[in-house]
């Protein structure tokens, strides 16, 4: 069987090696990385932090912040620390081969801003590519989970932003709720202005208080052309 070489990607400050991860670096993670924020935040949590990508991101965005990362995967982890560690802000992160449900039992700390790009799939039914598959689905981290890990974990004026497919999005928005965390902005993705809205960038806090909601399409009627509003949200990160 033949094995397929998977490029590193390249950034405008650092490099994203990934042929140890299941899942690659994506749209999902590099809106994330660069959309999510908080006030002078000390301390960032990037949950199932796959590449280490929005951890990187992260922490070229808030130059005084450290930045720690959990991921359940070994192997996977052992790529983001090696991601991180060829950064040029290498001092300033950190990646944890542990569960975010183990990691919330050990660490004293709390985090001004938390992220995560979760496992979104409910239901279905495992293909042959399990690695993929289970950071796909929510087995290994439930949704009720990642929410009560962040309710102990968030500072209490600290931000938690994460990304989600639409329907996934709304119900998690609801069932945040229930953990005393509250939607106070949304950004919704359309990959062009004729598309439906795909993706659901969210923020929560403890306090609620009305959402503020904007859109963003991603591309032009030219194809794989990023729309300004696109471009300008990534200008530090893309090439």
């Amino acid at each position: 069987m033949s094995s397929t070489t998977v490029a590193p990607f390249r950034f405008k400050q650092f490099i994203i090696k990934q042929d140890q991860c299941p899942m690659k670096v994506g749209t999902d993670g590099t809106l994330l990385g660069a959309w999510a924020t908080a006030t002078t935040p000390q301390h960032i949590l990037d949950i199932g932090t796959g590449t280490g990508l929005i951890a990187i991101m992260l922490g070229q965005r808030f130059s005084d912040t450290q930045v720690e990362a959990v991921e359940i995967d070994e192997t996977a982890c052992a790529q983001a620390t090696e991601n991180m560690q060829a950064a040029p802000w290498a001092d300033r992160l950190q990646a944890h081969s542990v569960s975010i449900q183990d990691f919330v039992k050990t660490t004293g700390r709390k985090y001004d801003l938390i992220v995560s790009n979760p496992p979104f799939f409910t239901g279905g039914t495992f293909s042959d590519r399990q690695a993929r598959n289970e950071v796909r689905h929510t087995v290994k981290l439930p949704h009720g989970d990642l929410l009560s890990a962040v309710r102990n974990l968030l500072s209490p004026n600290g931000t938690f932003a994460l990304v989600l497919p639409l329907i996934e999005g709304l119900r998690f928005e609801e069932l945040a709720n229930s953990y005393k965390l509250y939607c106070t902005r949304k950004t919704e993705v359309r990959p062009r202005k004729e598309n439906a809205v795909n993706r659901l960038l969210m923020q929560f806090e403890r306090e609620e208080q009305p959402t503020k909601v904007d859109e963003l399409v991603l591309y032009t009627e030219n194809q794989n052309e990023r729309t300004a509003a696109y471009a300008a949200l990534t200008e530090d990160f893309y090439l």
